[in-house]
């Protein structure tokens, strides 16, 4: 599965909290995830850097800032969702999602789960999902 199809697969399944999700599915997800953000802080900067010493000069960063922020509302619920369904292609519950309020060990964990190799053929979380 490409950055592409990821996108397109996530987004379909908008809240949808069961099932399983690849790898390649989460991965590349998160991929798109920072290339966003990463690009929405830019133009909140260019923004801000054009409207430098003028009247608005607070406008150009409120813009971008809520350019940001409509992207990480639409975006998050998305997220949890194929972070959930990604823990259940491994064999392990939703639930192990609440590792990462424990800092540190909570992420390192959440890590090692999420590059783990998905579970072969089915599991309690559904059939194996195609590649």
């Amino acid at each position: 599965m490409g950055l592409k199809e990821a996108v397109v697969s996530v987004f379909s399944k908008y809240a949808t909290f069961s099932g399983r999700a690849t790898r390649s599915e989460y991965w590349f997800f998160y991929l798109f995830n920072v290339i966003m953000c990463l690009g929405l802080v830019a133009v909140c900067a260019i923004l801000g850097a054009i409207f430098k010493g003028a009247a608005g000069a607070v406008g150009g960063y409120t813009v971008g800032t809520i350019l940001y922020w409509i992207y990480a509302l639409a975006a998050f619920i998305p997220n949890l969702a194929v972070s959930v369904r990604r823990l259940h292609d491994t064999g392990r519950s939703g639930a192990n999602l609440f590792w990462m309020f424990l800092p540190i060990i909570g992420t390192i964990l959440l890590l090692v789960y999420f590059v783990t190799g998905s579970n072969p053929g089915d599991n309690a979380y559904g059939p194996e999902p195609e590649k």
